[in-house]
């Protein structure tokens, strides 16, 4: 979702894809304001007062301004910039409401530095340093509090390392190592506490491995594989307890999807997109579904589509208005979403976003 460093060079093209569905209510998209700044490789995050705020990013040049959207206004404002410019970072909602952001790439620097802006401020402060260098990993926010990174780019190549931090002490401390190197990989939280990784690009090329990180032991354990290697995949814990893995790359474009049961270890085939697609996103809504929305494939792509896990069965939903890929998306309410920025292809950066309202 999520960032990344890219390790092919993106397709010079987009498309628009048009669908028709036999839904007499169906879920609607609309444009919202605009941000103030283009930009892809972005984050996203939710405060505790209702605004989103969005970190960092690339167009053209790596990007240290932050914007915060107003849900009740529909409208983007400046707020403070980070220090060092940074994209393929990620930010954390810690548990005060302050938002931690990880390392990412500045020019041809993969960075090690931390920090954390308070909302009830505007203001940014360094945190303590990581102990390695990395970009497109990921970021989990464990029960506790504490947030695990693991995996990524640190330029000189991918890592099976991880760190937890502390926001009490505002310290890092190393937490083993992954059995295998990822970057461009998916994480989730289960409702056991545990996290669950999966895929991603290792120097052999994509992998089907996953494993499980237990906060308790601080130990990585590895778990079942799935049927097909994918980097660039969508991670989602169902409300049954259960994780959705959607769509990547594996040289090719995938459709297919699988679940993840943590009570057996065992992953099975469960019905596919309608479109193939990777570097996507995916939002549990309140009703227990989930949205797929955008990405990839020989096309920048507005395709979105609904997984029905009563049914297992994908229903492709409104397209999007804008095609876009390497975008976020985040639930506004449990009916709202907000998808903000990406790129359309041909290195056009978006600053546009959208709001998708259910029936």
């Amino acid at each position: 979702m999520v960032t990344l460093t890219i390790t092919t060079s993106p397709q010079r093209k987009s498309t628009t894809l048009s669908t028709t569905t036999s839904s007499t209510a169906a879920p609607q998209w609309t444009m919202t304001g605009n941000m103030n700044i283009a930009r892809k490789f972005h984050t996203a995050s939710i405060l505790t007062n209702g605004k989103v705020l969005v970190i960092g990013g690339y167009n053209g040049i790596p990007l240290n301004s932050a914007e915060l959207y107003d849900p009740s206004r529909g409208v983007w404002a400046t707020t403070s910039s980070m220090n060092y410019a940074r994209y393929a970072h990620t930010a954390s909602v810690l548990t005060n409401g302050n938002v931690l952001v990880v390392g990412g790439i500045r020019d041809d620097t993969f960075l090690d530095t931390a920090a954390v802006y308070n909302p009830s401020t505007d203001s940014w402060a360094a945190t303590a340093m990581l102990d390695v260098r990395r970009a497109s990993h990921t970021a989990t926010i464990l029960a506790n509090g504490n947030v695990l990174i693991n995996g990524g780019n640190s330029g000189n190549g991918f890592l099976n390392a991880a760190e937890l931090y502390d926001p009490l002490s505002g310290m890092w401390t190393k937490t083993g190592f992954m059995y295998d190197l990822r970057v461009d990989h998916a994480a989730s939280l289960l409702i056991d506490g545990k996290v669950l990784v999966a895929g991603g690009l290792t120097q052999g090329g994509p992998v089907n491995s996953a494993e499980l990180y237990d906060p308790l032991m601080r130990i990585w354990i590895p778990t079942g594989s799935m049927s097909a290697t994918r980097q660039g995949s969508t991670l989602s814990t169902l409300i049954n307890g259960k994780v959705l893995v959607a769509g990547g790359s594996n040289g090719g474009y995938l459709k297919s999807a699988e679940l993840y049961d943590p009570s057996t270890g065992n992953w099975t085939i469960t019905g596919s997109m309608n479109i193939a697609r990777a570097f996507h996103t995916a939002s549990l809504l309140s009703n227990g579904k989930v949205l797929v929305t955008g990405g990839k494939n020989d096309f920048c792509i507005n395709n979105t589509e609904l997984y029905d896990p009563s049914t297992g069965i994908w229903t492709v939903s409104t397209n999007m208005n804008i095609a876009r890929w390497q975008h976020t998306a985040i639930i506004l309410t449990n009916e709202t979403l907000l998808i903000t920025g990406g790129e359309k292809g041909n290195n056009m950066y978006l600053n546009n976003a959208e709001l998708f309202t259910l029936p």
